[in-house]
């Protein structure tokens, strides 16, 4: 007899999908959440656990190029699709303007909310170089930071939207 959660077979399937712009292939259950693949199965730990419930922002990752709440999102759901998590936008020998611009601006300070709100930054920018200080926080207003405050955050994001103009 064949298992269901929510009326999706639980049995392992393969998954396929696009990580950091790479091809790859993963068996997971249904029910997998998609923070425990990327953390679990791939070793990405830039994605945190913070909530479990997709409040505080920092299990976000870039679904086909738009910030997503991993932990509240099943990973079959990402089949075909594009994921990246902050591993796949720079690192030491190659960093983001974005990531740069937090460093400068002291817009990092414990550093776990960090990926989460680089992620996101980098989906707005995508779209607009120059937000307003109103359409950062907008775009943020789903990120909680406890360390660094959200002005320096603001100020790190125009940085890196003039650095990448």
């Amino acid at each position: 007899m064949k298992q269901s959660w929510l009326g999706v077979s639980v049995l392992a399937n393969k998954l396929r999908f696009y990580l950091n712009e790479k091809p790859v292939e993963v068996e997971v259950d249904a029910k997998d959440l998609l923070v425990d693949v990327i953390r679990g199965k791939f070793g990405f730990t830039g994605t945190k656990k913070g909530c479990s419930t997709g409040d505080c922002g920092v299990c976000t990752v870039l679904l086909d190029g738009e910030p997503v709440r991993s932990c509240i999102m099943l990973a079959c759901m990402v089949e075909g699709k594009r994921v990246t998590t902050i591993e796949g936008i720079g690192d030491e020998s190659n960093i983001h303007p974005i990531q740069q611009a937090f460093i400068e601006e002291g817009g990092i300070q414990c550093g776990y909310c960090t990926p989460g709100m680089i992620l996101t930054t980098k989906a707005l920018l995508d779209k607009k170089k120059d937000p307003s200080d109103e359409e950062i926080k907008t775009a943020l207003s789903g990120n909680f930071c406890r360390c660094a405050g959200y002005s320096k955050i603001i100020k790190a994001v125009k940085t890196a939207g003039k650095n990448m103009m």
